[in-house]
């Protein structure tokens, strides 16, 4: 066994051991939801028993996890710069475990529009944080007033728009793929609603 596959397995116990605590179990319960015996588990977890592929798979499963996620190294690119769309005033940064989903951070000086004509809808899901001043967030007819530090989330399929109020606003928005797909196929056709 080479230096590396020692550190993967010993980082992979770690994981199982962790992942147990986390959940509250003892490692009886653990074993049970795995079809183990509560001894083999504690070898396995203590590196006094050799880790089968079959096992971890078991594993994975009775923790609610993915063996990929269980045996997933350490990357040293874990730091990430944001993309400037300094004519929207954003910065967007992509999320790599799952490139669907993508982080926004905007500022926004306009109201929303008071046309509900102007306001998009389209599938997929949204979540926001403001992080200075206020802001509108118009769903369909309703008006939602959100402070610093308020969040709100919402399907997109609801005719939506943000904006400003009495001065600028910075928002974080998180936007699975969908909604991040909805919002560049719309462009700036409505004012105030994040990209």
């Amino acid at each position: 066994m080479t230096q590396e596959d020692g550190d993967l397995d010993s980082l992979v116990r770690k994981r199982i051991r962790a992942l147990r605590v986390a959940q509250g179990w003892s490692l009886e319960e653990l074993a049970t939801r795995a079809h183990l015996s509560q001894s083999s588990l504690s070898r396995i977890e203590n590196g006094q028993r050799r880790l089968a592929l079959d096992q971890l798979v078991t594993l994975a499963r009775a923790l609610d996890t993915t063996l990929d996620q269980l045996v997933e190294t350490a990357t040293d690119d874990i730091v990430t710069s944001p993309t400037i769309d300094s004519t929207h005033s954003q910065m967007r940064w992509t999320i790599k475990a799952d490139p669907g989903m993508s982080v926004v951070r905007q500022r926004m000086t306009e109201p929303p529009p008071e046309n509900p004509a102007r306001m998009r809808a389209h599938p997929g899901h949204e979540w926001l944080v403001v992080l200075s001043g206020t802001a509108i967030l118009m769903l369909g007819h309703r008006r939602f007033r959100l402070e610093t530090n308020q969040a709100a989330e919402f399907p997109t399929m609801m005719p939506h728009a943000i904006g400003a109020e009495s001065g600028p606003c910075e928002i974080l928005g998180i936007f699975d793929r969908d909604a991040r797909r909805g919002h560049q196929r719309d462009g700036d056709d409505a004012q105030g609603a994040p990209e």
